[in-house]
């Protein structure tokens, strides 16, 4: 299967804006034969933005999903995105992948929340994300800081993931993440780890961008 990442910049709120981006790149990347396209961290509505985070949540079932289901069927190609999630009064820092068929193939709520803005927006998902089937690949999904605890990526070596999708937003100071941990966890999971980051700024972050595909080799793909 061939995957595509997307380094974006932050959205920083700008939805509307976002919508036809994504668009764009998912016709661009199923034009060069790519089955899958994954974009970063809280890509809806921004990362570094709290004060959207509670006041423009989704449902699953919500308007960012259901539009984002119709793109991926249009362009026959699957995606991987992160966005601000509201389920009832709680609101999560939250991943799912759509099949090129625009079903809902794996939904994923981050575990290890970072620093006290994500503690702040955020509550904590409970569970690692069942395994889905994509391009012939057994897939999951952990989101940024996650992929740096082994015990998550021991979990879905041992459900028989050979695929982790990661979207992240990791920033300027922590290129050791990109350049050696996330090799190292593909290698101890057995499994390839697509590790897509913001580059840019977001009010007074700056990411790192170094965006990385890891086969279970621990090599750069």
């Amino acid at each position: 299967m061939k995957l595509a990442i997307w380094q974006s910049e932050p959205t920083n709120g700008r939805i509307e804006a976002a919508f036809p981006a994504i668009c764009m790149q998912l016709q661009a990347v199923a034009k060069a034969g790519a089955k899958l396209l994954v974009l970063p961290e809280l890509f809806l509505p921004g990362y570094n933005r709290p004060d959207l985070h509670a006041a423009l949540a989704q449902p699953l079932d919500g308007g960012w999903i259901t539009a984002l289901r119709k793109m991926a069927a249009d362009a026959g190609c699957g995606l991987c995105l992160g966005w601000a999630e509201r389920d009832g009064n709680q609101v999560y820092n939250a991943t799912t992948t759509i099949g090129p068929d625009r079903q809902i193939l794996g939904h994923y709520r981050k575990i290890q929340l970072f620093g006290p803005m994500e503690r702040a927006s955020f509550a904590r998902g409970e569970s690692l994300c069942p395994p889905f089937q994509i391009g012939g690949r057994r897939a999951s999904m952990l989101i940024c800081y996650d992929i740096e605890f082994s015990g998550h990526a021991e979990g879905l070596r041992r459900a028989g993931v050979n695929l982790i999708l990661v979207p992240t937003a990791n920033p300027l100071g922590f290129e050791h993440v990109q350049r050696r941990l996330v090799p190292a966890r593909a290698h101890e999971a057995d499994a390839v780890v697509a590790y897509a980051n913001l580059v840019g700024s977001e009010g007074d972050v700056t990411f790192g961008g170094l965006s990385v595909i890891a086969g279970p080799d621990g090599e750069p793909l």
